[in-house]
């Protein structure tokens, strides 16, 4: 079992006619349910400047913890929320260790 704390960096494309939907569910629906789980450290929604680019950052302490968040069902129901406010391929993801 890793005891390393991690940051998932998940690049969205979001419908840009729904952006609104998208934060609206984010702050209501998503940071809430994924702010009680277990290992939980951190998640932010970040929109770039310039390109209109969307970035969504989840800190967990460990990796056990974060795919413990990805298989539980509150995972299956808010996650799709979010995915439906998204287009083209939807997302890619990186997964960091954090030092």
């Amino acid at each position: 079992m890793s005891t390393q704390a991690i940051q998932l960096h998940v690049d969205l494309e979001v419908d840009p006619a729904k952006e609104a939907s998208l934060l609206k569910t984010y702050t209501e629906v998503f940071r809430p349910t994924i702010s009680r789980q277990p290992g939980f450290v951190d998640v932010a929604l970040l929109k770039a400047r310039k390109g209109g680019a969307w970035r969504l950052l989840i800190s967990f302490a460990t990796e056990e913890q974060r795919l413990a968040w990805v298989a539980c069902d509150e995972h299956q129901v808010v996650w799709p929320r979010m995915e439906a406010n998204l287009t083209g391929n939807r997302f890619s993801v990186v997964l960091f260790d954090v030092q």
